[in-house]
């Protein structure tokens, strides 16, 4: 029963990844919000908090591995007890969780302030960060359910 939902956490935490870094590439090449930059701003934090300087890479690949591994157990183990009936509900319902944990633990601890309030840019901060783990959790549950369903 284990491997059973495990794999299909894998690959579904692979697909919201790519969702998810692809709206990040999207934010990135049309310069929407130039001065949100969550990925600079969590590799400043681990640079100051390491004491050395942290490649640009690291903070990306951090987030991409743990969308694709550890969020994605983490959806599947819970998967059963999350609100909803598709896998497109419950990822709705683990991104909302996971946006309200990330802009009120996340963000403080890497200096944005809570939602990103810091920065001074209202809630749009806050709304595009909806956006990025929506980008991902959406994905996310589809994909489970989907592959779900074929039981």
């Amino acid at each position: 029963m284990t491997k059973h939902w495990l794999w299909k956490a894998g690959i579904a935490g692979f697909c919201g990844s790519l969702a998810h870094t692809l709206l990040m590439y999207l934010k990135a090449r049309t310069g929407l919000l130039p001065a949100f930059q969550p990925y600079e701003s969590l590799q400043a934090a681990l640079s100051h908090m390491l004491g050395s300087r942290i490649p640009p890479i690291v903070p990306w690949a951090l987030s991409f591995l743990n969308g694709a591994t550890i969020l994605s157990f983490a959806f599947g183990h819970l998967y059963p007890s999350l609100p909803g009936r598709s896998g497109l509900a419950k990822g709705l319902a683990f991104g909302v969780a996971g946006w309200l944990a990330m802009g009120l633990v996340f963000f403080p601890l890497i200096g944005l302030g809570p939602f990103a309030a810091g920065l001074g840019l209202g809630v749009t901060p806050a709304l595009f960060s909806l956006a990025m783990i929506l980008a991902y959790s959406l994905v996310l549950g589809a994909v489970y359910g989907a592959l779900e369903e074929r039981k």
